[in-house]
């Protein structure tokens, strides 16, 4: 059985036209919901998370974008995490502690700096504007993630040309065979 995907957005909850909205809809999956979209905090984001992870049946990969990857940092900061969680994507996550931040990612700060109990991916592009990319190989180093490079890729959103993304899909896919036993059915 292929695990199942949980996608967890950053701040507003994406658009219908986002990479991670378009993969929900073409491999199935849940959005993990938040009771406020624009004022997140570490407790709240990771709350809803846990409940979602309690939820789920069977194994689970978690897909995380912007303050989304910073909120599955801060679950396994604040909860005991199940073996069932497979791995995590981290793609483009913000950094809180960047200077000129937007006040509402701010408030995910400090950014859990300790290794993660599961295998992560951290995706990050050259020049997004919400994440150095000296500051992204700090952040996979102290989660013990490997580090993907997609170039110059802006934030890895509808804004920066990633709806339909591709390349994202065949990370994924690569994550999914590794992350899991050979006889799982896979995308």
């Amino acid at each position: 059985m292929t695990p199942r995907l949980l996608f967890l957005p950053g701040l507003g909850g994406g658009s219908p036209q986002h990479w991670y909205s378009l993969w929900q809809a073409k491999f199935g999956g849940v959005r993990v919901e938040q009771a406020d979209w624009n004022a997140p905090t570490p407790e709240s984001w990771a709350a809803r998370l846990n409940e979602a992870v309690e939820a789920a049946t069977g194994e689970v990969v978690l897909v995380g974008h912007s303050a989304g990857a910073l909120m599955i940092t801060h679950y396994a900061r604040l909860y005991a995490v199940p073996e069932r969680v497979r791995g995590a994507i981290l793609v483009a996550p913000a950094d809180p502690e960047q200077e000129g931040m937007l006040e509402a990612v701010r408030a995910m700060a400090p950014v859990p700096m300790r290794p993660l109990p599961f295998p992560v991916l951290v995706i990050a592009s050259e020049n997004d504007p919400y994440l150095t990319f000296e500051r992204a190989e700090a952040f996979a180093e102290a989660w013990e993630a490997e580090l993907v490079t997609v170039g110059e890729a802006g934030h890895i959103n509808p804004a920066s040309g990633h709806g339909e993304w591709e390349d994202g899909e065949i990370l994924l896919s690569e994550a999914l065979h590794a992350w899991t036993p050979p006889d799982i059915v896979r995308f």
